[in-house]
């Protein structure tokens, strides 16, 4: 009996587990086929992924080295201009300061400390001139001038400009361009043909030509400097003309040759006793080598931006065409009436004064008063 209910029991049991182990396995195969979906997706995915990164990794890898060679090359380009830039600054100063004839201003006493270092009896007598011009004169400043031949004239000419000065009066009224053809057709200078043009030397039929185009440069020049109100802009228009040589000695040469039309105006006028002319005429026929126009040119006109500059009389000359008063300080003169000198002595009170100081009547800078 017990054993009866033992085998219907256990038949009971099985026919209870076999639903159960049904679901079971339903269950297991169900997440073995969803396993089997992820990873087919996950390997379809990862197939597309190696697929797409197959096809652009070339093109990456050539956009990268493009854009490494490039990042290369702008920096070798870079390093190539900073050195190339940095290389014409460098040139462009030196030239500039190589050709700029008349530098800035510096300390009047630190230049005089740094040029007379000495304790001789010169060094003492320039030291007290100097420190006369700063505490009496109220001269805080100089600028130095390119020690040549034209230097004087350069002196002279850098203030008229800077200063805004306009044409003489005489030169308002007449062409000065036709000065030259004047003084050949009208009053029979041929021997002009053989001015020099300072170091050039230069002489032949040409000359009126050269020295017409000089005299439309100073003309051009001074025009279009004087015209500028702006005192800044005009100086810096005469700090970029006077580091130009070529230019710069066609103004030299220009104001030479009116200094020579005003000699031979002048001594045709004493001449013919029309009318009195300025007594600086006079001291300058006075002289042996200058006793007429011709003489005048060969002995001191042509030398000059050569091999020597102006004297006293041409200074006298020089401020009359310009009608300028020029007032220098004659430092190698100092404790002398003459220490301090006008050109020309015979000046209007409307002209304008320019300032230059000399150590040796040969070399003139330019004073800056300050008070």
């Amino acid at each position: 009996m017990l054993r009866r209910l033992d085998r219907g029991a256990s038949k009971n049991r099985e026919q209870l587990t076999e639903p159960v182990k049904r679901n079971r396995v339903d269950q297991s195969s169900k997440k073995s086929i969803g396993r089997n979906e992820v990873q087919s997706w996950t390997t379809a995915v990862n197939q597309s992924l190696h697929i797409v990164w197959q096809k652009i990794k070339r093109q990456l890898i050539l956009v990268m080295s493009f854009l490494l060679a490039a990042l290369w090359y702008c920096r070798r380009l870079y390093a190539y201009l900073a050195q190339l830039l940095k290389w014409w600054s460098r040139y462009l100063q030196r030239k500039f300061k190589k050709n700029l004839s008349v530098l800035a201003e510096v300390d009047l006493l630190g230049y005089c400390a740094r040029e007379w270092k000495g304790e001789t009896k010169q060094a003492k007598q320039m030291k007290a001139a100097y420190e006369e011009l700063f505490w009496r004169h109220h001269i805080k400043y100089v600028r130095q001038v390119r020690r040549d031949n034209y230097c004087a004239l350069r002196a002279v000419l850098f203030q008229v400009f800077s200063q805004g000065i306009y044409f003489p009066s005489w030169m308002k009224e007449r062409d000065i361009l036709k000065l030259p053809e004047k003084l050949l057709y009208s009053q029979g200078c041929n021997w002009i043909q053989q001015y020099s043009f300072g170091p050039e030397r230069y002489t032949g039929a040409n000359v009126f030509g050269k020295l017409r185009k000089c005299i439309e440069t100073l003309k051009t020049q001074w025009t279009e400097i004087s015209g500028v109100k702006d005192h800044d802009e005009r100086g810096n228009m005469c700090n970029i003309l006077f580091s130009d040589e070529n230019k710069e000695h066609k103004l030299y040469e220009a104001i030479k040759f009116i200094m020579l039309y005003q000699v031979v105006e002048a001594y045709e006028q004493m001449k013919n006793e029309q009318k009195r002319v300025p007594i600086l005429f006079s001291l300058l026929f006075a002289r042996d080598t200058s006793s007429d126009p011709l003489s005048f040119m060969m002995n001191h006109l042509n030398s000059i931006g050569d091999t020597g500059g102006l004297e006293q009389v041409e200074m006298f000359l020089l401020g009359y065409l310009l009608e300028v008063k020029i007032r220098v300080y004659r430092l190698c003169k100092f404790n002398t009436e003459e220490f301090q000198v006008n050109y020309p002595e015979e000046y209007h009170r409307d002209w304008q004064e320019v300032s230059l100081l000399t150590e040796d009547d040969h070399h003139y800078h330019i004073p800056i008063i300050r008070i």
